[in-house]
């Protein structure tokens, strides 16, 4: 049978953080359910973060280890957890302890409480992020939210919880490349907020450096919005109107006597409508390379071993 409650934590390199984090997590989720499944991904790691999570599965019968055969990336690493989550309510962590163990429980009776099919994590105070990672985040939200909707939550990264009803909703859903923190607030389930503080990174170093943070924006944007093709067609506009502009000053010129060889205006122009048609070109391009990986069909991740299939295969050979 299904059990009450998944966890699904993401793995990459995460070596260092999986003692603190089993220290705080197993006595959290013990005491709230004996019926719940930890399920962990390794998401391709280069260090023995696989290993240390196998040795735990002797002691710790609702640790399951998923091994994804290559790093696919954080979101493809929770995409591989939510569709191999059983329970019949799914959280999903990060394994650095930034984001508490210990508020799944207040998650959970929320839930079920009040009969939400989300619950965010929302982070009250970022004080141990960098001023850097702070004010870049609070840029993000609100871009998000101006340009996809209000309904974003502010500070709510991918600490939830997702009913089972929210999680086969999720996985139904064509998205090739899901960004969740504004997928799960698109469908519009009933939600709630569970605040807390944002902690320190456990141990290692941030999964998501610069590259990332820009990556998951462009996808967020590109995803969520047309806004950047809007953005093409007033470019185009703009550029039209310029182009009028010089063509007026092209005649006057013409009809006083000034036409001398201008070279300066005609490399001016060139420049200024080339990198206009370039620039519209490059955001036409992330909508088609999309359009192209969809058509593809490739998987964004492929699951090497599974512990749960291994311990079905043993029962029923006994």
């Amino acid at each position: 049978m299904a059990p009450l409650l998944s966890v699904v934590i993401p793995m990459y390199n995460e070596q260092d953080a999986i003692a603190p984090l089993t220290a705080r997590l197993r006595p959290a989720l013990d005491a709230i359910t004996a019926d719940y499944e930890v399920v962990a991904v390794d998401d391709g790691s280069a260090d023995d973060t696989a290993q240390l999570v196998d040795g735990l599965r002797a002691d710790w019968p609702q640790l399951r280890l998923i091994r994804l055969r290559r790093n696919a990336g954080h979101q493809a690493a929770l995409t591989a957890g939510l569709t191999r989550a059983r329970g019949r309510y799914v959280v999903s962590i990060d394994a650095d302890l930034q984001d508490p163990p210990e508020k799944i429980g207040e998650m959970l009776a929320l839930a079920r409480r009040d009969h939400l099919d989300v619950v965010y994590g929302v982070r009250a105070d970022r004080a141990t992020d960098t001023v850097f990672k702070r004010r870049t985040a609070a840029a993000y939200y609100r871009l998000m939210r101006r340009l996809v909707g209000s309904w974003v939550p502010r500070d709510a990264g991918d600490f939830r919880l997702l009913s089972r009803t929210a999680v086969d909703a999720l996985l139904a859903l064509p998205d090739h490349q899901p960004v969740y923190r504004l997928l799960v607030p698109a469908l519009g389930f009933p939600s709630g907020t569970v605040s807390y503080v944002r902690a320190e990174r456990v141990a290692g170093t941030t999964k998501y450096p610069l590259g990332r943070m820009v990556r998951l924006a462009l996808d967020s944007v590109t995803n969520f919005s047309a806004a950047p093709l809007r953005l093409a067609t007033w470019l185009g506009l703009i550029s039209f109107c310029c182009c009028l502009v010089m063509i007026g000053f092209g005649v006057v010129g013409y009809v006083a006597g000034w036409t001398v060889p201008g070279w300066t205006s005609l490399f001016v122009a060139v420049l200024f409508l080339g990198g206009l048609q370039l620039t519209c070109l490059g955001l036409l391009g992330e909508y088609v390379a999309r359009i192209y990986s969809t058509v593809q069909a490739r998987p964004t991740y492929h699951i090497g071993t599974d512990t749960a299939a291994a311990r079905v295969e043993e029962t029923t050979s006994a």
